[in-house]
């Protein structure tokens, strides 16, 4: 019979008053750790061995092993594992081999990764509140089991219906072949019929173009999306005829804020302030009418100047222009692809401190842990949900019929 550890509470109680740590090594609570686990262990072994005499097999204890549990939040301790006569009894608080008694460090550590924290910094802290130390290279072998995690998440089924999809890229850059080359990840974000944000998936291609979104569209398609009533995207040339040859009845929405930026671009500086206040009459119109009024006279008066800008309006209009058929509660939703821009910003948040990565695996199992982060935020439908879908069931009359439970 093992001897027992007294547990005073006010005991424990004084010397926790007088300064003594509760937990970490030489702790108050680590003795008590040790016991309550030789007692469950105690009762592990009790059990298999009396399920064996009710089957008619002979077994009884055959001493105990001991082991270093390291690792827990108190400290290092020595652990008795009791064993039986057959060999069969297998502990399940502590397994053969094991000597962690839970996943907390993992936790701590996947956690730690998910706040953007470098391996260095980790191992570091680790060390400091369990005094344990991990190197690096057992950091990236638990943050790897991320990596069939974002798989599952990758191929996970998605909603018939989403009234509105966003569709952008941001970049990084990723070591092939021995040289680092910039890629493009192409997140998709959609509302669901309850108003909910959701990321749809991420993709990885060596450039943003218009064929690779061909592919991601038909992946979005095999995985359960039916329809799509409006698709925000910025400017890429074709991309409006990609999502439709998937899509055939949505409406490609390009982004308003791009299409300003670009067109900056080739604008001199002194004359910006000028431009801009006359632009503005154009996307800020209150129709598509006075819009197309506005960007006539746009014309007239920077035409010349700046034809390649005034040419890029036109040929994009019937593009830009579809908010302008739609309330306010809409338009706001649709004219740009800046709701994307929170979820990529919670990327760069995670991956500024990484100058590049070793390959794509690091590079998603990390944005993934960024989706998770932004997603516990998006506990509520958009603002103004229930009109919203009100009025897009009058726009799209019947397409959300079948979707929608009434």
């Amino acid at each position: 019979m093992k001897e027992e550890i007294e547990f005073d509470f006010d005991e424990i109680l004084d010397e926790f008053r007088s300064g003594k740590k509760l937990t970490g090594k030489g702790g108050l609570l680590a003795p008590l750790i040790k016991q309550l686990t030789e007692a469950a262990l105690e009762a592990e072994v009790e059990s298999h061995i009396a399920d064996d005499v009710l089957s008619g097999r002979k077994n009884r204890r055959n001493g105990s092993n001991r082991k270093t549990i390291k690792g827990t939040s108190d400290g290092t301790f020595e652990l008795e594992t009791p064993r039986d006569r057959n060999g069969t009894f297998e502990p399940q608080i502590v397994k053969k081999h094991e000597t962690t008694i839970s996943d907390e460090i993992e936790e701590k550590i996947l956690s730690m990764y998910g706040l953007g924290m470098s391996y260095r910094d980790i191992s570091s802290h680790i060390e400091d509140i369990y005094q344990v130390g991990i190197s690096t290279a057992t950091i990236s072998l638990i943050t790897d089991k991320i990596i069939s995690k974002v798989k599952e998440w990758q191929s996970r089924p998605l909603e018939a219906m989403y009234p509105f999809v966003w569709l952008d890229a941001i970049h990084y850059k990723i070591k092939e072949d021995g040289r680092y080359i910039s890629k493009a990840v192409y997140t998709i974000l959609g509302v669901d019929l309850e108003g909910k944000k959701e990321v749809l998936g991420l993709y990885i291609s060596e450039n943003e173009g218009a064929n690779f979104w061909l592919q991601v569209l038909t992946d979005l398609q095999n995985r359960g999306i039916e329809d799509i009533l409006i698709a925000s995207v910025d400017g890429l040339t074709g991309f409006p005829k990609a999502i439709n040859s998937i899509f055939p009845q949505t409406e490609v929405q390009l982004c308003i804020v791009h299409q300003i930026r670009n067109s900056l671009k080739y604008v001199a500086s002194k004359n910006q302030k000028e431009f801009m206040k006359d632009l503005k009459l154009v996307y800020k119109a209150i129709s598509k009418e006075v819009a197309e009024e506005a960007l006539d006279r746009l014309d007239e008066k920077w035409g010349a100047m700046y034809p390649i800008v005034i040419q890029s309006w036109r040929s994009k209009w019937e593009n830009l222009s579809y908010y302008f058929k739609y309330p306010a509660e809409i338009r706001k939703i649709i004219y740009t692809t800046n709701i994307i821009e929170s979820v990529h910003r919670q990327f760069r948040k995670l991956t500024k401190t990484k100058g590049a990565f070793p390959n794509e695996n690091s590079l998603m199992k990390l944005l993934y842990m960024g989706i998770q982060n932004a997603s516990k935020k998006w506990t509520m439908p958009v603002w103004n949900w229930s009109l919203t879908i009100s009025q897009l069931a009058i726009f799209f009359e019947g397409r959300l019929d079948k979707y929608l439970e009434v």
